[in-house]
């Protein structure tokens, strides 16, 4: 009986493993993707078959029958902000722009004032102050929320904006705040805030979703002012952990139209995480825009039908004629965002690519030796920033574009993480932020080819072991 039970057991896992296979040839996003797969799910598939549901998955599926089952009123919502802001669309002749409206499905809008906020202080003092000022509703989601000092504050800000009968709506992920205590959502809860984690693997239909991440960071008052960027809630993105040191990182805030498609990504995750409609404020404000920025606001990720934040990377990558600087903690990208950056230089534009000096996530940083020597030789520049911990995301084309955002340019932020980008084609705002990286480029160091050939042969075999992970990072 033992040795039955043992055979039809072994039979079984052999199947799924033969299951899972044509599922990943079937739904996989690359062929390497595919491949890796299919000959560990056929040769291993006593490992391979749990590490595959849980970490092989290519599309938040749960998220996607979401959307396409809202009822109407949200769908007449979305309709009616779509008709609001059609006063304040840019149209634009511009093939560059065009693509990224079509890969956001969202509009190039005007009459939006950006305003870059360069570090921690500036930051938190601008949206706390944003968050007094609330008179309907504070919408709040971030990735990690820590119960430290800057934590109180938020928390603080957010009790004293509900008391005074402001709607606050708290979203964070049940992942990246996974240590955060449920007395601090308990004492927000008892001042009447909404609080609720986004919750990946919601419900026992989606229990395998456990690799995907919502890593946005939104914040919208009233639907006429805006955050997002790279910044997180706890005091390391003060500078305050010795671990990581001075703090790196760069946000944006938002007013006008634009602020409005902040406000959507926020109201689908909202309603994914509790089946709530929530009634908003969907008029597109100019009020307080002092300048004329145009903003598309692009969110991403994986219940998108392709592959919306790798193509956007490319895009301005391709775009680019004299000048690509780019900013990322992670930089692993993906195949096609690799090629993109070496044709760049190869034709010509001055790519520079910053990444942090200090490891954050040892893998991650171990998995970019593998690759960078051609992109060295291919003459792509690679700085290191010395100071501290770099944190923030951003993109400068040209004198002619810049962008801001969640976006991390590795597989994780391409395939696996929600994630939200501000791309602005504004001039002025693009020599903001060359002002800001020439700044953070003046305290960087760059490497060389010598460099990454001298290494080891121990670590050269380790940095592509690394690499191989680099899908599930």
């Amino acid at each position: 009986m033992t040795s039955w039970l043992l055979g039809t057991s072994i039979l079984l896992i052999h199947l799924l493993g033969i299951v899972s296979a044509i599922m990943a040839l079937m739904s996989s996003r690359t062929s390497q993707g595919a491949v890796a797969w299919i000959i560990s799910l056929l040769t291993f598939p006593y490992v391979a078959l749990p590490a595959y549901w849980f970490f092989g998955r290519p599309r938040f599926y749960g998220y996607v029958s979401a959307r396409g089952q809202r009822d109407t009123v949200l769908r007449r919502v979305l309709v009616r902000y779509r008709a609001n802001v059609q006063p304040y669309v840019a149209p634009s002749t511009n093939a560059d722009i065009q693509a990224v409206e079509q890969l956001a499905m969202m509009p190039l809008t005007h009459g939006n004032q950006a305003t870059l906020l360069i570090d921690g202080p500036a930051t938190f003092e601008s949206l706390f102050d944003g968050i007094d000022r609330a008179e309907q509703y504070a919408l709040v989601q971030f990735f990690i929320v820590r119960n430290d000092a800057l934590g109180q504050r938020l928390k603080h800000h957010l009790q004293r904006a509900a008391r005074r009968g402001v709607r606050v709506y708290f979203l964070y992920d049940e992942v990246g705040s996974r240590k955060l205590a449920d007395s601090y959502l308990n004492d927000l809860i008892s001042d009447g805030v909404a609080v609720s984690a986004f919750r990946s693997s919601r419900g026992f239909k989606h229990r395998f979703q456990l690799n995907f991440r919502n890593h946005r960071k939104i914040t919208v008052i009233d639907g006429k002012e805006g955050w997002i960027g790279g910044f997180n809630i706890g005091v390391e993105y003060l500078g305050e952990n010795p671990r990581h040191g001075p703090w790196r990182d760069t946000h944006l805030k938002l007013a006008g139209p634009s602020v409005l498609g902040l406000q959507e990504a926020f109201w689908e995750d909202w309603h994914w995480a509790t089946d709530e409609v929530i009634s908003l404020n969907w008029m597109a404000d100019t009020s307080s825009s002092a300048t004329d920025h145009h903003v598309v606001i692009v969110p991403s990720g994986p219940a998108d039908r392709q592959d919306t934040a790798s193509l956007l990377v490319q895009q301005v990558i391709h775009s680019a004629k004299q000048r690509l600087w780019v900013t990322s903690p992670y930089f692993v990208p993906d195949q096609g965002v690799q090629d993109a950056l070496r044709l760049a230089a190869m034709r010509g534009v001055d790519v520079r690519v910053m990444i942090p000096e200090r490891p954050d996530h040892l893998l991650v940083f171990l998995s970019a030796f593998s690759f960078l020597p051609d992109m060295l030789r291919a003459g792509v520049k690679i700085y290191r920033y010395l100071p501290g911990f770099l944190h923030q995301k951003v993109m400068l084309v040209d004198n002619e574009a810049a962008t801001v955002g969640t976006v991390n340019l590795d597989n994780r932020s391409f395939r696996l993480n929600f994630e939200i980008t501000a791309f602005i084609p504004s001039r002025d705002f693009a020599t903001c932020v060359e002002a800001m990286l020439e700044k953070d480029f003046a305290h960087c160091r760059r490497v060389t080819i010598d460099e990454i050939n001298q290494r080891p042969v121990w670590m050269k075999v380790v940095s592509r072991a690394a690499y191989l992970m680099a899908p599930v990072q």
